[in-house]
């Protein structure tokens, strides 16, 4: 029996922000990615996306628009399997998987953290002032001085409502000694977590940091990729993963990693399109109901161009 095969199409999108995103890796004003669509034998068409973040030390976008040019217009799974770039094999892996595997969603995404914006714009944050009843929010720091942020970060707090929860995003900027003081601050105040505090490559140091302070710390730039993902682990992180799906890989390694070793993940947003979003849903973050952080998906607030309402077939058809 010959092995199926599955026609490719891709085009690529291009969506401003709402306002431009400010993080330590400098500021973003537009997405950009690609939708690809793989059809098989009997007509029946799959979309996967590709949305790829170089900050975070995945490929660029126009090395992947390079690859999926160079690619044959009839793929076998053997080709797909041979796909080296992250998030390029996550967007072929998750269309093929939707071909071949049958999932029925059960709605919509369990609620998310909300993204603030960076800096004293928070302050000023329409979600804060209609959050929902136990609400999480994301703030980033390690942009602005110390002292500065840590004078934002305590008028945030009086402004936040006596249930919410606060999350802070380094992105891997800060010292030792700039860790500490945002730590014993936090402890203070009873945040939930600091996301990646060191850069990615000092996970020894956030074990020792992990031991010293009450608020749980949790890695991400350090976690990008499944082979990242494995290598902290067995370094001995048993704290918690921010895991962007849609730039780690293969997502079926991502989640049977996950389900193996029960790890103590949020499922993170990288600003893709429903596309993505709809199957991390239904394969992934399903897959591991015993999950107990809010997801971190809360940017569509991010966007104006009404692409959160849109299914993949629809959104296709405008790009």
């Amino acid at each position: 029996m010959a092995a199926p095969r599955y026609h490719l199409q891709f085009r690529p999108y291009r969506r401003p922000f709402r306002q431009p995103l400010h993080t330590r890796h400098g500021i973003w004003t537009v997405r950009e990615g690609i939708i690809l669509c793989l059809t098989d034998a009997d007509g029946r068409p799959a979309w996967g996306e590709i949305a790829p973040v170089p900050a975070f030390g995945s490929e660029t976008l126009a090395q992947a628009w390079q690859l999926c040019q160079a690619l044959p217009a009839v793929l076998t799974w053997a080709d797909l399997q041979q796909i080296p770039l992250p998030a390029c094999r996550f967007g072929f892996l998750s269309a093929w998987e939707q071909l071949t595997t049958s999932v029925s969603s059960v709605g919509p995404l369990p609620v998310s953290s909300v993204l603030l914006p960076t800096g004293a714009a928070a302050l000023e944050a329409p979600q804060i002032f209609t959050p929902q009843p136990q609400s999480t929010f994301k703030w980033k720091i390690g942009v602005a001085p110390i002292q500065d942020e840590m004078a934002i970060f305590e008028e945030l707090i009086s402004l936040l409502p006596a249930d919410a929860r606060l999350r802070l995003d380094a992105n891997g900027s800060l010292t030792w000694q700039q860790a500490c003081q945002w730590l014993q601050l936090c402890d203070g105040y009873g945040v939930e977590l600091l996301e990646q505090p060191l850069p990615p490559d000092q996970v020894s140091l956030m074990l020792k940091l992990r031991q010293r302070y009450s608020t749980e710390l949790a890695l991400d730039e350090s976690v990008t990729t499944v082979a990242q993902l494995q290598h902290c682990y067995h370094q001995g992180w048993r704290g918690v993963f921010v895991l962007k799906a849609a730039i780690a890989g293969s997502p079926m390694e991502l989640r049977n990693f996950c389900q193996t070793h029960n790890l103590d993940v949020i499922w993170s947003s990288v600003f893709e399109t429903g596309v993505a979003r709809r199957y991390i849903q239904d394969f992934l973050v399903r897959a591991l109901p015993e999950a107990k952080r809010v997801l971190g998906f809360g940017t569509s607030h991010w966007f104006n161009d009404g692409w959160e309402q849109l299914s993949p077939e629809q959104l296709w058809e405008r790009l």
